[in-house]
């Protein structure tokens, strides 16, 4: 049988987070990004969280689909109203990767690794992934973009014991890593709480920093795949090198095999 899913010990546990009391929880969704979009348009608060046993159009970045067993790993949505400037949207998927490697260390003891800049692994395969969509301000001349909110969709492999043929070889979960299984509340209780840390300590970081956020410092302390790992990038054609940290943005930077310095700007990162 799927794990049950405790809402009430969830939302016992959240309290003193931004999340506390905003909680929803759905046995089966298309997508829960999808759904936290649409309550984002029409006002939902900061720290409003979806959660579901069960996606059926789940999502990744570069319109990847997400693999959801229904009950067994975990699948949820957070929407965030941070005052923050839209370039700077990709920190909130870089804090929410420390968030989702810390919580994971919390419950399990193992220690994943986060390929820049979203997705979370354990012995080199993938056992987690964020997708971080936004809506913004006009921008103009003098007054950059603003975020008016983001939705943050998260999906850990909590559970699984077995994936399809076509991802099999590249994807894993806490259960098959460890040996054990997990209650779906306590990773879900220690992701909010983790995430809630991050984004406070980013908007703190914002508020009194003329420069980048030391967040770049602490996502670049944990993982290895910041600085000095061989990468092959999917884009701008395709190039391989060897990744040697990020730029103030946030953005890879890679010393190519071409003699060139390229900036990653979406993803696509693989061992080479």
């Amino acid at each position: 049988m799927p794990d049950s899913f405790d809402v009430s010990l969830v939302t016992a546990a959240l309290t003193g987070t931004a999340f506390a009391d905003r909680l929803q929880h759905l046995p089966t969704v298309g997508s829960t990004n999808l759904l936290a979009i649409e309550a984002a348009q029409s006002g939902s608060a900061h720290g409003s969280v979806w959660v579901a046993d069960e996606q059926t159009a789940g999502r990744g970045r570069g319109g990847h689909g997400w693999h959801s067993i229904p009950g067994e790993g975990l699948y949820l949505s957070v929407l965030l109203r941070p005052q923050m400037a839209l370039v700077d949207a990709l920190w909130l998927s870089l804090a929410t990767g420390l968030a989702a490697q810390a919580a994971i260390a919390a419950v399990t003891g193992l220690q994943p690794d986060i390929r820049w800049p979203n997705d979370l692994l354990l012995a080199e395969k993938k056992c987690g992934g964020i997708l971080v969509e936004t809506s913004a301000t006009a921008s103009h001349s003098d007054t950059p973009a603003l975020l008016r909110f983001a939705v943050v969709g998260i999906g850990i492999n909590v559970n699984h014991e077995s994936f399809p043929p076509d991802i099999e070889a590249v994807a894993t979960s806490l259960r098959r890593e460890s040996g054990s299984s997990y209650p779906r509340e306590r990773v879900l209780i220690e992701l909010l709480r983790a995430l809630d840390q991050q984004i406070k300590l980013l908007e703190e970081e914002l508020r009194g920093a003329s420069t980048s956020p030391k967040l770049l410092e602490r996502f670049e302390s944990a993982s290895t795949w910041v600085r000095g790992k061989r990468v092959r990038v999917d884009e701008t054609g395709g190039y391989t090198g060897v990744t040697t940290g990020l730029d103030s943005r946030g953005f890879l930077r890679v010393a190519g095999d071409d003699g060139e310095f390229h900036t990653v700007l979406s993803g696509g990162v693989r061992p080479f």
